[in-house]
């Protein structure tokens, strides 16, 4: 944000001769998408297990199966004059500079893949094997279906790519209207990666422009939660040429699953110098929910920024440590080149921040994060906002989507319905509306949680969130969302507001069981 096609680790391995009969039977949806049920495995947040070595040997074992590359290449690849007219108006950025190329349509005088995709991948993931596989992919599709995100970002893709493809089909051509519907869309990178792609897709549904293609995930990054929830796995495999063919084929007949996005609201004192993160954008469109009134003096101008999240959102010691990580690794590049290499320097390096020796040596002002937060939600079924008390041992606090987080953990647990029902919770899915809060105290704490022999600090769930921070010993506070830190100025006389509700579209996923 290094790539595998394994399920979850629940699921039992089949012998790679029943896995060939499968993928020799499989067959490709129609136009029309099947959306699952809510229920199913893929959704459900608890299944998720923690990563191990059996991860690693089931992906070498799946990637035994022999994929014919002709037929995946016939199933995937769209026609050359589709391709080299997308390719025209992206480098032009005109969707409708393509005119040139549709009379060449006759001389191939062939129809639709049955499913035609575009491969975004970053380059910068996954260590050394970004420029093999992105040579790999053309090799299996076609060089203007693989699109390097250096080059070509995802926004100019779909509205000057996918728009290409909506102008010929608003000419009568019958081809170029079933490629539009038929799209899929894979992502060779990690969680960022994922959500940048994903938060593009929002935006064209916003304009009208369905359908919406699914994604699937090719693993290159760190933590790669959400790869892990839709069951791509969490690293790039050891046999990978295998493996690629393997997630393509998926890629092309896998079941559809939703997943919620989160808007996340961020509101400051004007002249506020904050160095946000790629996610959050800059707005002046910007207002609290009026159901929840605002303590204190108001400063007459702020400054606002939007973004959105679809695995978590911090605030607290882990966001400092991530913060320390990614300023660390900025200035020395040379000492992170790969997923391995920056577990191992984010672990020492969260022994530097104070996290385990902090509340031994500090102001007992300067530990928890009730110290300078308050949090109000409105919980499952509710319109009210009612607030919540802060545990005084909280150092950091977690508004978790997916149920992987830190690289495949499940801080939340597996709860029993009893507890479910004496806490008032319900049972966590991807797709259900809500986040699970919880908190992680010190880091001994921490470290037992992400091992899970015990389970966070259980807070709440809720369908929407507002948190009011505010400083006086505290100058700053640390925050993050799906791996991106950045340091939150804090002033003593104001308020800084940070509101988080779900966005109404809910993105589409290819599962990779």
């Amino acid at each position: 944000m290094s790539e595998t096609n394994v399920s979850p680790e629940n699921v039992d391995l089949p012998s790679p001769a029943v896995e060939e009969e499968k993928l020799s039977s499989s067959t490709v949806p129609s136009s029309e998408t099947t959306i699952n049920s809510p229920d199913t495995v893929a959704n459900n947040k608890a299944a998720v297990m923690s990563p191990s070595m059996m991860e690693t040997f089931r992906t070498c074992v799946l990637s035994g199966g022999r994929i014919d590359k002709e037929e995946l290449r016939r199933k995937l690849t769209m026609p050359q004059y589709l391709r080299h007219a997308m390719r025209d108006c992206i480098r032009f950025q005109d969707p409708t500079a393509m005119s040139s190329r549709i009379g060449d349509k006759d001389e191939e005088g062939i129809g639709p893949p049955e499913t035609p995709m575009v491969v975004f991948i970053n380059t910068r993931s996954g260590g050394r094997h970004g420029p093999v596989l992105k040579e790999r992919l053309k090799h299996l599709m076609s060089e203007e279906q693989v699109l390097d995100l250096t080059d070509v970002k995802p926004h100019e893709f779909l509205e000057y790519g996918l728009g290409c493809l909506e102008v010929v089909a608003s000419l009568g051509d019958s081809c170029a209207k079933e490629v539009r519907e038929r799209m899929r869309i894979m992502v060779a990178g990690g969680d960022g990666t994922v959500g940048w792609v994903l938060g593009c897709l929002t935006d064209l549904h916003k304009k009208g422009r369905d359908p919406i293609p699914p994604v699937g995930i090719i693993p290159l990054g760190t933590g790669n939660d959400l790869s892990r929830s839709f069951g791509w796995g969490g690293s790039f495999p050891f046999s990978w040429k295998a493996a690629i063919n393997r997630s393509l084929l998926k890629a092309s007949t896998g079941r559809v699953c939703r997943l919620d996005s989160w808007e996340i609201l961020l509101s400051m004192p004007e002249g506020t110098i904050v160095e946000a993160p790629h996610s959050l954008k800059r707005t002046e469109e910007f207002s609290l929910d009026e159901g929840l009134e605002v303590e204190g003096e108001s400063p007459e101008e702020v400054t606002c920024y939007e973004g959105v999240f679809y695995n978590y959102f911090s605030i607290g010691m882990d966001a400092q440590v991530a913060h320390g990580f990614h300023t660390l690794r900025n200035e020395k590049p040379y000492l992170a080149n790969g997923p391995i290499a920056n577990k191992i320097i984010y672990s020492g390096y969260s022994c530097t921040q104070g996290w385990f020796l902090t509340p031994c040596t500090s102001d007992p002002g300067l530990r928890g994060l009730k110290n300078i937060l308050r949090m109000h939600v409105k919980k499952f079924n509710s319109l009210e906002w009612e607030q919540i008390p802060v545990p005084s041992s909280v150092r950091a606090i977690v508004a978790l989507n997916l149920h992987s987080y830190g690289s495949g953990r499940n801080p939340w647990g597996n709860l029993k319905p009893e507890y479910l029902e004496r806490r008032g919770f319900v049972s966590a899915n991807v797709d259900d509306g809500l986040l699970e809060i919880f908190g992680l105290k010190q880091g001994w704490h921490a470290s037992f949680v992400m091992v899970e022999l015990i389970s966070a600090k259980h807070i709440a769930q809720a369908a929407a969130i507002r948190l009011e921070i505010r400083g006086g010993e505290w100058r700053d506070a640390y925050m993050q969302m799906d791996g991106e830190p950045w340091k939150q100025p804090l002033r003593s006389e104001f308020s800084t507001f940070v509101e988080i509700k779900r966005e109404p579209f809910q993105s589409y996923m290819i599962s990779g069981e």
